[in-house]
């Protein structure tokens, strides 16, 4: 441990305050933004009233945009900017009145609930938005953003009124590409296609990437043994990536950066998915023609809600995909891990495979799914396994005893007065340089639970 360890009692006390301030300050930047939200929501109200009272045509459009433009022209910034949080506001204040009102007292945060609306967006009856509100307004006190996201949408999927299969369906027609001009001669591509495809393209990128790395510097070294001169490539990985993509599409194949024995094209993406057996099933029959997407008799989230709707399966555990992805990438797969749940608490009981390998780094990051220190939401295949007590002082390489830490905060971790403790079921303690604490939980499985016939959980 290095980081703090020459501050004085003062110094620490001093930090101990500051903390104590953000965390008002911030309470109250949330109330602010929520009051601001309340303004904007009543000037699309009002743009709108004004409209029915002329019966216009536009039901309000041009309406929305004079008043949008006045109130832009007096906080110089954009009317469109104006207009995009005019509607967003609407969207919290009128279909999540208890999200607003929870920003309001300072309970959660714009980001929280920027999330909780995205998520919900698509749930029609009030009384569905009421049930979701409830459930997530919970995960969010205690909950990053980015951790929110991926639990509001489980909980959403189950109130939903139509199956993910038939939103993917919708969603699909609206792919498209489009370029924003950047400074300095640059400028993004932006892609909005399934999910699935997005994160096999850069996996299979940051293969490529990685492969041609590794090679450089088995070339450099070769070169530097035998006294040859060679030309080092300097680039980062991102700065391949990037390199690679342009040359794919380009050229249709890696063709200036490829080995000379096809290195590159043999490359496969990888990705991971996470899918509940009643999902793969022709389990509910779902609707669209889409089985194990509808939903499941006597089963219940994790979260709180109560549907039945078989969950969708999710890319990393974050990204929802529709069913029938899911099965052709299960059916397609080479080799897959079977998570086991326990079928009332939803609990990850084991990891196990036809072939098993490294089961226990595979049960590891089947429970953690992300890196467990509070607020963090880097994938758990993109983690460091740590042990919580160290082993050269004992401690045990088992379950009760690791976790998964992205390097930014296992080098954390090991480098500054942040203390870690393993409790039971995995749930980790952590007590900051100031003495607080913060507990992290490991993240709800992607599965479903069952009650007994007359809605109560079965005793064991």
């Amino acid at each position: 441990m290095t980081a703090l360890l020459d501050a004085t009692d003062t110094q620490m006390a001093t930090l101990a305050g500051l903390v104590a301030s953000l965390e008002a300050a911030e309470s109250t930047l949330s109330s602010m933004t929520a009051a601001r939200d309340g303004l904007l929501a009543i000037a699309g109200r009002l743009a709108i009233d004004i409209a029915k009272q002329g019966d216009h045509p536009d039901k309000g459009d041009h309406s929305i945009r004079t008043i949008a433009a006045e109130i832009a022209a007096v906080q110089h910034v954009s009317d469109r900017t104006v207009e995009r949080r005019m509607m967003s506001a609407g969207m919290l204040v009128d279909l999540f009145p208890s999200v607003w009102a929870a920003q309001g007292a300072g309970r959660i945060s714009a980001a929280h609930s920027r999330v909780i609306v995205d998520a919900g967006a698509h749930l029609v009856s009030e009384s569905d938005r009421a049930a979701y509100a409830a459930v997530v307004l919970r995960l969010a006190e205690a909950e990053s953003p980015i951790r929110l996201r991926a639990l509001a949408r489980r909980v959403a999927q189950r109130l939903a009124p139509s199956t993910m299969t038939a939103r993917h369906r919708t969603a699909r027609a609206q792919r498209r590409i489009w370029i924003t001009d950047g400074e300095d001669g640059m400028a993004a591509l932006h892609a909005h296609v399934p999910a699935a495809l997005i994160h096999g393209m850069f996996d299979r990128l940051s293969q490529m990437a990685h492969a041609l790395r590794t090679e450089n510097l088995r070339a450099q070294r070769d070169a530097a043994r035998e006294g040859r001169e060679f030309i080092t490539d300097d680039r980062t990985v991102d700065e391949i990536r990037a390199d690679l993509l342009v040359d794919l599409v380009l050229t249709g194949a890696p063709a200036g950066h490829d080995t000379e024995d096809g290195l590159l094209g043999e490359i496969d993406a990888r990705i991971e998915v996470t899918v509940p057996v009643t999902t793969l099933m022709d389990v509910g029959g779902g609707a669209d023609d889409a089985p194990g997407d509808g939903p499941v008799p006597g089963s219940e989230g994790r979260d709180g809600s109560t549907t039945g709707r078989a969950p969708a399966a999710e890319l990393d555990g974050v990204v929802p995909i529709d069913a029938a992805t899911a099965r052709i990438l299960a059916g397609a797969a080479s080799g897959w891990d079977r998570v086991l749940t326990h079928p009332i608490d939803g609990r990850v009981l084991a990891v196990d495979r036809y072939r098993p390998s490294r089961r226990l780094r595979r049960h590891l990051r089947a429970r953690d799914q992300r890196c467990r220190f509070p607020g963090c939401g880097v994938t758990a295949r993109k983690c460091d396994l740590d042990h919580n007590h160290a082993a050269s002082s004992g401690g045990e390489t088992c379950e009760s005893n690791l976790a998964s830490f992205c390097r930014r905060h296992h080098v954390l971790k090991h480098h500054s007065p942040w203390h870690v403790a393993q409790g039971p079921g995995g749930v980790l303690e952590w007590t900051s340089p100031t003495g607080r604490t913060y507990i992290d939980a490991p993240p709800v499985p992607n599965t479903v639970t069952f009650t007994s016939s007359d809605g109560v959980r079965a005793p064991f």
